[in-house]
């Protein structure tokens, strides 16, 4: 339009015109290619191709998304871990089954307590307490509270593992359980190795020469063994060992090994009486099967065909026994404990439970359900290498 006016201004022919327009024209079509090849040559220089791993790369340059990342991806690549391994995944899905088996312990316990008759202050402060020392006591360890607050502050304790303070003492119960454990450990392991240098030598003889004089006399013993109280044979040992003969101390003492002979008899022998007639009974069932046979028609020795193929096919039983009574006596024994002076976790449980002190009971009672939920697991896991059959079901569990 500019063009047409200055050409009917100056009185131009079109044909000047038509080359001016043409002229002018090309001259801006110029400038808009040479801008868009501009335009282009800068963002091929800019250009990157929009990948999953450019994308992850400059995720990956942030911080927050990294530590979110790891967070959150974390669990599942462990999740992913343990499952691919039977082993891993039996023993995870054990331990989860035993959250909720502690959460229904407490919750049941809890309740028991609860409906209880017997009321702490009292116990505690004696009968000539005052109401307004009563109503203080309860105050302070929240027994003022409805059930309902009463029971999520114990489910939070166990999840915290802060389970409070006994109300006989003041004392921090994970502390005062810490603090016995090492010594009801200890106990226990004498014990256990009493019981398997008695038992397992005594059920194999007997099942090798079955109704034989040996066979009498060890299944005899076994039997006393079982029949016998704790703190009788305790006290009677007390009586010779330490009174009469004065070998050995009449009290338990940390820093001294001797004094743990005594308690781990006791313990031990009513342990090995359940193991070796477990023993016995095992052995007997195994050397009658053919393969037993077999071996000794390969020409074995006995010892090589008793030890080797007959005892390791019956260990399964064995183990169940020595893994139950095993997670028993570290829950305390709290009558040998009582016997002996020994101040382990049985007796500190059992002499808080009359009060009732509410959190010593409680963590007790958790306790002893981890203790006895560890002891099967094992029991199981040790089935696996004992029994090919077991191995290769939880391969396929």
């Amino acid at each position: 339009m500019f063009l047409e006016n200055k050409r009917a201004f100056f009185k131009k022919e079109s044909g000047d015109f038509e080359k001016n327009v043409q002229r002018e024209f090309e001259k801006e079509l110029n400038k808009l290619v040479e801008r868009r090849l501009q335009e282009d040559e800068e963002y091929k220089k800019n250009y990157r191709p929009i990948t999953l791993l450019g994308v992850m790369k400059d995720l990956l340059q942030n911080n927050a998304f990294l530590v979110f990342s790891i967070i959150t991806s974390l669990p599942m690549y462990l999740l992913l871990l343990i499952y691919s391994n039977p082993y891993a995944k039996y023993i995870f899905e054990r331990l989860v089954m035993m959250i909720f088996v502690l959460f229904g312990v407490v919750f049941l316990v809890f309740t028991i307590l609860y409906m209880s008759p017997m009321d702490p202050a009292v116990n505690i402060l004696g009968q000539t307490a005052t109401q307004e020392q009563i109503v203080e006591f309860n105050r302070v360890y929240g027994l003022d509270q409805p059930y309902i607050v009463r029971l999520f502050e114990a489910f939070k304790g166990l999840v915290t593992l802060d389970m409070g303070r006994s109300y006989a003492g003041n004392e921090v119960v994970m502390e005062a359980i810490s603090r016995k454990f090492p010594v009801t450990l200890q106990v226990t392991f004498a014990s256990l190795a009493v019981a398997l240098i008695l038992a397992i030598p005594s059920g194999i003889i007997s099942a090798v020469k079955p109704y034989s004089t040996f066979d009498y006399v060890f299944m005899l013993i076994a039997l006393l063994g079982l029949s016998i109280p704790n703190f009788w044979l305790g006290l009677v040992l007390i009586l010779n060992f330490s009174i009469n003969l004065h070998w050995l101390p009449a009290t338990y003492s940390a820093t001294d090994w001797t004094t743990l002979i005594m308690p781990a008899i006791v313990l031990g022998t009513a342990l090995s009486a359940s193991v070796a007639r477990m023993t016995r009974s095992s052995m007997l069932e195994v050397i009658n099967q053919d393969y037993i046979t077999t071996a000794k028609a390969k020409g074995l020795s006995s010892k090589r065909v008793i030890l080797k193929h007959a005892l390791g096919n019956a260990m399964i039983p064995i183990v169940t026994v020595v893994g139950l009574q095993f997670g028993g006596m570290l829950g305390g024994s709290a009558v040998t404990e009582k016997v002996f002076n020994i101040n382990g976790i049985g007796s500190y449980i059992v002499d808080k439970q009359f009060i009732p002190d509410i959190p010593v009971v409680l963590t007790g009672v958790v306790y002893v359900s981890v203790v006895i939920s560890l002891a099967n697991l094992v029991v199981d896991i040790l089935y696996a290498f004992l029994d090919p059959r077991i191995k290769s079901k939880m391969k396929n569990y």
